[in-house]
């Protein structure tokens, strides 16, 4: 589709799903070949990152892999509300262990610096951080960012798992807001 209408807004196709599928494969095969002497905890980060993280972990070959999923939320409508809520917790010990964060998007970095804070607390040996998209411009805070699958522009987008209050998380191509009908 090149164009969606979700709730009052219209969208326009910006990468489509074959793109993105061959982004997240290199991300997946960075991860196969910098931990492969680990034993990783992928901790995918809902409910926006379920599409990558289905995407990615098909394609890592790491014996010992674990998943455990964590619920935190900063948004509603278009915009961050400035506030972290932790709603669904991992209950995995994670001492000692290498966790690799799976994100869908990193805009501001807030929503990531406040969980690289919470495990930082739980003691474990490395934190990665893995986003299938990446909007450098709009980072408001330092976070290290070890594998990205797209940078994109500092723009509202939908699909691939990202929504607009709601709707627009199951399309596999990613649509950025129209501004010749949204204005």
């Amino acid at each position: 589709m090149k164009k969606v209408k979700l709730h009052d807004k219209e969208f326009e196709l910006l990468i489509d799903a074959a793109t993105i599928d061959q982004a997240i494969a290199k991300v997946a095969n960075e991860i196969n070949k910098d931990l492969k002497d680990t034993k990783p905890l992928f901790l995918s980060i809902l409910n926006g990152s379920f599409m990558f993280t289905s995407d990615l972990l098909k394609q890592i070959t790491i014996p010992g892999t674990e998943i455990c999923f964590m619920r935190i939320a900063s948004y509603e409508g278009t915009s961050s509300t400035g506030k972290i809520k932790e709603l669904i917790g991992c209950n995995v010990n994670l001492t000692d262990r290498t966790i690799v964060i799976l994100e869908d998007m990193i805009d501001s970095g807030r929503s990531m610096t406040y969980l690289i804070d919470y495990l930082k607390g739980k003691n474990p040996k490395a934190i990665k951080v893995a986003t299938m998209f990446y909007k450098p411009k709009a980072l408001t805070h330092p976070v290290t960012v070890d594998y990205c699958a797209l940078e994109l522009e500092n723009d509202f987008v939908v699909g691939r798992g990202l929504d607009y209050d709601g709707l627009g998380r199951n399309y596999p191509d990613l649509y950025i807001l129209s501004t010749a009908t949204n204005e």
